[in-house]
């Protein structure tokens, strides 16, 4: 069987929803026998009923109530498909998603910058903690920590990253040498490839977290607030280090990782002018670290 017009499908989705082909009528813009025309051909056409008329209300057939998330769901992708395609209207603000502990740190910093030269520019921030569906918000960009391998996204690199401790200054005053940790509270945040007993390794000391107290947090910018107020040492990264006058780093030994924090975006959608300007700012200001 053909598909039936789209108009009728239409009418059907908001008279199912709605339960009036009054209201679906407001809805699409046309009359309420209009509405009523376009199901009456779309059962024609189907072979079934889709709806029970009673004397002043309307329910859903077996049949309408089985085909209804069907036809929701046709439609919700078609929007998000057009959303990933062509971008919402021009007009609208530029969707920016990232992390909480890389919002509080240096892209705090840099949108301020980018305010002041772009003031035209409307930016929406939205926060995520693990990445996520570009359509589910339309989100135009985003911030993403891991390998940069994230498939049909362009991808640009936000400088090579390391991990260093970092803790408050008072307990800094108390740490001279990695051997010092032993009897600190080391704060350990989940989800990272690398962590405390690979930085412990390479400073010479492994196997020095079993005589330290632990504390673990799911997101780094609870480990470095924890870290401000004197609870422990965090192991964070060096761009999310930056810029805080609240933590200093006791020991100039920083480790390396292969994971970094990379500007994300899809590589289907056509950008928009603001966009674009965000885009630039945010990736040269990476390549200028």
């Amino acid at each position: 069987m053909s598909l039936p017009p789209i108009l009728w499908m239409q009418a059907f989705e908001a008279a199912a929803r709605t339960l009036s082909f009054t209201q679906a009528g407001r809805e699409l813009g046309v009359t309420q026998s209009a509405v009523s025309q376009r199901i009456r051909l779309l059962e024609d056409r189907l072979g079934q009923a889709l709806f029970v008329r009673h004397p002043r209300s309307l329910s859903l057939t077996p049949a309408g109530q089985a085909w209804l998330p069907s036809i929701q769901e046709a439609f919700t992708r078609i929007a998000e498909g057009t959303a990933e395609v062509f971008g919402p209207h021009p007009d609208a603000p530029v969707t920016l998603r990232a992390t909480p502990a890389v919002q509080a740190g240096w892209l705090a910093t840099e949108l301020t910058h980018f305010h002041r030269r772009h003031c035209d520019v409307t930016v929406r921030l939205v926060s995520a903690v693990w990445p996520g569906d570009f359509s589910a918000e339309g989100v135009d960009m985003e911030i993403r920590y891991g390998q940069g391998d994230w498939p049909d996204m362009e991808a640009v690199l936000l400088n090579e990253e390391v991990m260093l401790p970092v803790c408050a200054p008072g307990v800094a005053r108390q740490l001279h040498k990695p051997e010092d940790l032993a009897g600190h509270t080391l704060l350990h945040a989940a989800g990272f490839a690398l962590g405390w007993p690979s930085w412990l390794s390479l400073a010479g000391v492994e196997g020095l977290e079993a005589r330290c107290a632990s504390f673990i947090c799911d997101t780094q910018v609870a480990t470095l607030a924890l870290a401000a107020r004197g609870a422990g040492v965090a192991l964070t990264h060096r761009r999310l280090f930056e810029g805080r006058d609240d933590l200093v780093a006791p020991f100039a030994l920083s480790m390396p990782t292969d994971e970094a924090f990379w500007l994300v975006r899809p590589r289907a959608r056509a950008p928009r002018p603001a966009c674009d300007a965000l885009w630039a700012w945010l990736r040269d200001v990476g390549e200028l670290d």
